[in-house]
């Protein structure tokens, strides 16, 4: 039976946490009236990732990528592999809790095409923080986006986000970011393509076992910034 809700979690070196998180998501999801599909790319994990994910086996399905792509490259492989009218995409530590696919469901549900789980909407659900260095690195790199390629969204970063079906198949061909930049290329190609886009709060606890290098990874995303810019400033997109 063709699911309703697709939810895809790209993971890279997920041992230790995967398996509470998939408990914790099948508990959820069975609570539920509707069907679903539970999707894990493993982005060429260096660890037990896969054989943790395969003691799941007949309750979640397992794509692996062959080498380490990047983030943006895995939930790109889940969209493609999905077959639900409803799609969204999570961390794998769950820093967002599942009980908030209930705002992402409704949300869809009720005529909007992307969902954006938000973090600066209201300070006051982030119930564990980050560092300060990294809140700081984190707003100024949302000014950053907001000057060279999308106004208006307050947290491109979030990794919590869902699409319609429509949506998705509209935004996801073009896509082209293997990297942490992906979140902002596909608002940005939801918006040239004129897809309505909400922005929702969302809980969110920092997990510090996170697997982003801080100086790296943001050098990277300020420079996919650019090359979004440059790689769609011709994309047509077909709606």
């Amino acid at each position: 039976m063709k699911p309703y809700l697709s939810l895809i979690i790209p993971a890279y070196n997920e041992e230790t946490r995967i398996s509470d998180s998939l408990n914790s998501i099948i508990e959820f999801l069975n609570g539920k009236s509707y069907s679903y599909e539970i999707i894990v790319v493993n982005d060429g994990s260096a660890d037990n990732t896969s054989n943790v994910v395969n003691s799941f086996k007949g309750k979640v399905l397992l794509a692996e990528q062959p080498l380490n792509i990047g983030k943006g490259a895995a939930v790109r492989r889940g969209i493609f592999e999905s077959t639900g009218d409803i799609l969204a995409f999570t961390d794998a530590d769950l820093s967002t809790p599942i009980n908030q696919l209930d705002k992402l469901v409704k949300t869809l549900q009720n005529g909007t095409d992307v969902f954006v789980g938000s973090r600066a909407l209201d300070f006051s659900t982030i119930k564990k923080h980050q560092p300060l260095y990294r809140e700081l690195m984190g707003r100024t790199f949302n000014h950053i986006v907001q000057l060279i390629a999308l106004k208006g969204i307050k947290d491109t970063q979030c990794g919590f986000k869902g699409f319609t079906r429509r949506a998705a198949d509209i935004i996801f061909p073009h896509t082209k970011i293997d990297g942490f930049g992906f979140d902002v290329e596909i608002l940005y190609l939801a918006r040239k393509a004129g897809l309505n886009i909400e922005e929702v709060s969302v809980e969110w606890y920092n997990d510090p076992r996170t697997t982003v290098d801080p100086v790296k990874d943001s050098i990277r995303m300020i420079t996919d910034l650019f090359r979004i810019k440059k790689i769609h400033k011709h994309t047509k997109i077909s709606v």
